[in-house]
């Protein structure tokens, strides 16, 4: 159960003909009762954004902050299709308001897929009402449309937090253009917990800042990038710090199940700041040579080294220590002598943390990455 474990919400998953042989490819996350709640959002810094996006900037000012509802359709991602796309995600989000009995403004909208490739909106309308008719309140509904937001992605991605008296849910989309602000990957959390619009974005936001935009699997930012919250405030008021902690808690989940495959964690400490420490080790992650390290499992660490001098923030190389799993392999920026079958050890685990200490101050950051491998070259060598 992911998004339908808070009180007040239900889901639906199915196929509206957008990707071949039937499979998912829309999901509706809505309330209950198809009235508004408070609603947040945060979106890609891409300037290049996608219909979806666009549409549903335009609804949140609209209502001030509510929603009544959330459509996400996969295998297109109507971006760069101009005014046709634009009225192609409105007629999608009016189709799913008439459906739950709200207004086109209090539907909000998500698409992900090729881009350049114009939405096939005449064959997707007509077959909408039977997937919102479908919404309903178990684990299924839930499970059904964390699956029909899927692209490149192996398994579906969900997570429930349990609060002091209020639960957020969560699913989410994303395999590759993980980069900030958020990339190729789309978020939707619910909650039950009772708070207002400006409270539920302020906890979003900072929600985001430490998940969503800490990771990067190829440094490519997205044109589709949307992670949005509803709050049916069923339950309790939480404090400020508590629905921020629980929102953290969900969004770091997904983040962490979005770069899951040969997962890394590049840590750097010892920065002037903590913003240049996360430039700093985003460099490390970015790195396509540092990646080709990890998928050897090859602990060569010069490259971290020259990745960190070029990061564009304070740098001294006779401060510098690189460490894999806490192994020591370069201090004072040289060679040191290391027990080299724990390292060995550790690039060979699934989980692998390179640790970088600037030795310039007390700024400190984590961001997650992953190895680059032929499967990712695969994917990606033709239209994906």
């Amino acid at each position: 159960m992911s998004v339908t474990a808070p009180q007040g919400f239900v889901a639906a998953g199915g196929s509206a003909g957008i990707t071949a042989n039937d499979a998912l490819d829309v999901a509706v996350v809505a309330t209950g009762n198809g009235h508004a709640v408070p609603c947040a959002g945060v979106f890609t810094s891409n300037l290049a954004a996608a219909a979806p996006v666009q549409v549903s900037r335009a609804h949140l000012a609209a209502t001030s902050g509510s929603a009544a509802g959330i459509v996400l359709t996969s295998g297109n991602a109507n971006a760069a299709t101009g005014a046709p796309g634009r009225d192609a995600a409105e007629r999608v989000c009016g189709a799913v308001a008439g459906g739950i009995g709200a207004s086109l403004e209090q539907v909000l909208i998500c698409q992900t897929g090729l881009i350049g490739i114009p939405f096939p909106i005449d064959t997707v309308e007509p077959r909408l009402a039977t997937i919102v008719d479908a919404r309903g309140e178990g684990t299924d509904a839930g499970a059904a449309a964390a699956r029909a937001i899927m692209t490149t992605d192996t398994v579906p991605k969900e997570v429930v937090v349990v609060g002091s008296g209020f639960t957020v849910g969560g699913m989410a989309k994303g395999a590759a253009m993980l980069a900030p602000n958020m990339a190729t990957m789309l978020a939707v959390c619910t909650t039950d917990a009772a708070v207002d619009a400006p409270t539920l974005q302020k906890a979003l936001q900072e929600a985001v800042a430490a998940s969503f935009n800490a990771i990067t699997v190829d440094g490519a930012t997205s044109t589709n990038d949307t992670v949005l919250v509803l709050a049916s405030g069923r339950r309790e008021a939480p404090t400020p710090d508590a629905l921020t902690a629980a929102m953290t808690e969900a969004c770091t989940s997904l983040a962490r199940q979005m770069v899951a495959d040969a997962e890394g964690a590049t840590k750097v400490r010892g920065a002037e700041s903590d913003a240049a420490a996360h430039v700093a080790a985003r460099k490390v992650a970015d790195s396509m040579l540092v990646q080709c390290s990890l998928f050897g499992e090859d602990p060569y660490w010069g490259r971290i080294v020259s990745e960190l001098g070029s990061a564009g923030t304070t740098f001294d190389i006779d401060r510098v220590a690189v460490s894999y799993g806490g192994t020591v392999v370069c201090a004072a920026g040289v060679a040191v002598p290391h027990d080299e079958a724990a390292v060995a050890a550790h690039m060979a685990g699934r989980h692998v943390e390179i640790g970088c200490d600037l030795g310039l101050g007390t700024g400190r950051a984590v961001v997650l990455g992953t190895d680059l491998g032929y499967g990712y070259i695969d994917e990606n060598r033709t239209t994906s």
